[in-house]
């Protein structure tokens, strides 16, 4: 063969490589249908995955944690599953593996009703969309207009299907629809670093925790503010850098960090109904709470994030159950954050230096015990 034509018929072949990866990555990668599935460590010692261990009754389960890309897993192959798999192989080979996307330093999340798990992440600076039914990860990092998000924090879901995200850097409220389309922001020179939130269907209001004015501001649906509760202070209904909060069975929790305490108010938030929690050295005490959550049995949950635990109290704000500790492993955190609870009572513990959610399930009774 001529070696000039050769050299043509290789130059070819070298500028259509890309194309040829191209569409091996369409027929063999983006056609192939995922299903999410929380990865679970350790499957077969089932004593370590539970709280209380037994014998006594447990009753929370370890039910896997959320990473990123590795939660959604190919469907089982059908018959020209071989050919697929080589040419995701062969696309793999000439355009090299990217990395997968994975949480970086997630704080807090919260489910919607379709559940889809939406995770805000202060390292990547977005919403990491787990969408469970359709198996698909998105990720949303634009705020409003040219502002993507720089430190997200706090999540609430909203009226209409809306997401609510608290970013703290930008210093206001971003309002996302279901296809993380901005519709407008709440607080934008009022609030000074807005970290939790919470919201009110039935008044229709948003809690804002805005930490440096020790104060949580309120907003109609209209965005326009409507009271400001508390002052800094240790006294009743006052605060010292509250940070996240939650909304349910009509009251508003709300983690007054470093008061080292919960304070619970009406939804008027005139008074703090019930207050627990206090500086120690024993297990349940609080040194640094931050996130809180409650479950349908009005079960209230709080991360201290010092000790790195998860502490369980009952309605009253007596303790019942403390998970964790310091390091990797089942039901250990590292610098925990948020805590949030879905429609059923599964509970999902922002682990941030772990760069991981982990969840547990809650089997229910024990919530009126202390």
């Amino acid at each position: 063969m001529d070696v000039g034509i050769l050299r043509c018929k290789l130059t070819r072949a070298s500028k259509l490589a890309p194309l040829l990866v191209l569409g091996l990555c369409l027929a063999g990668c983006a056609a192939t249908p995922k299903v999410f599935q929380a990865e679970i460590a350790d499957p077969t010692d089932e004593e370590r995955m539970l709280w209380p261990p037994l014998p006594e009754v447990p009753r929370y389960r370890y039910a896997g944690q959320l990473l990123g890309e590795v939660n959604f897993k190919p469907k089982a192959e059908d018959e020209a599953g071989g050919l697929k798999s080589a040419l995701r192989w062969l696309a793999g080979l000439l355009a090299g593996d990217a990395a997968p996307l994975e949480l970086q330093r997630p704080q807090s999340g919260v489910v919607d009703a379709a559940g889809r798990i939406y995770v805000a992440d202060a390292g990547r600076g977005a919403i990491y969309v787990f969408d469970t039914v359709a198996g698909e990860l998105h990720i949303w990092d634009k705020a409003d207009g040219l502002a993507n998000f720089a430190n997200p924090v706090g999540l609430a879901l909203g009226a209409g299907g809306e997401l609510l995200v608290a970013d703290a850097a930008l210093g206001y409220v971003v309002r996302l629809d279901r296809d993380g389309n901005a519709r407008g922001r709440i607080g934008k020179g009022l609030l000074q670093r807005p970290t939790g939130l919470a919201y009110d269907a039935r008044g229709k209001r948003v809690y804002v925790a805005d930490t440096p004015a020790h104060d949580i501001k309120v907003f109609d649906e209209q965005g326009q503010l409507v009271k400001t509760i508390g002052q800094r202070g240790e006294g009743e209904g006052e605060f010292n850098y509250p940070t996240h909060l939650a909304f349910a069975r009509g009251e508003l929790y709300v983690t007054d960090t470093m008061n080292s305490r919960i304070q619970v108010f009406s939804e008027e938030g005139e008074i703090a109904k019930l207050r627990f929690g206090s500086r120690g050295l024993y297990l349940g005490n609080l040194v640094r709470p931050k996130g809180v959550a409650v479950d349908s049995e009005g079960n209230v949950y709080v991360v201290e994030s010092y000790h790195d635990h998860l502490l369980v109290f009952n309605p009253k704000g007596a303790l019942l159950l403390a998970i964790g500790g310091t390091g990797l492993d089942v039901g250990q955190f590292f610098l925990p954050a948020g805590v949030w609870v879905d429609r059923n009572n599964r509970v999902y513990v922002a682990d941030m230096f772990n760069a991981r959610v982990v969840l547990f399930q809650f089997l229910g009774g024990g919530g009126d015990e202390g």
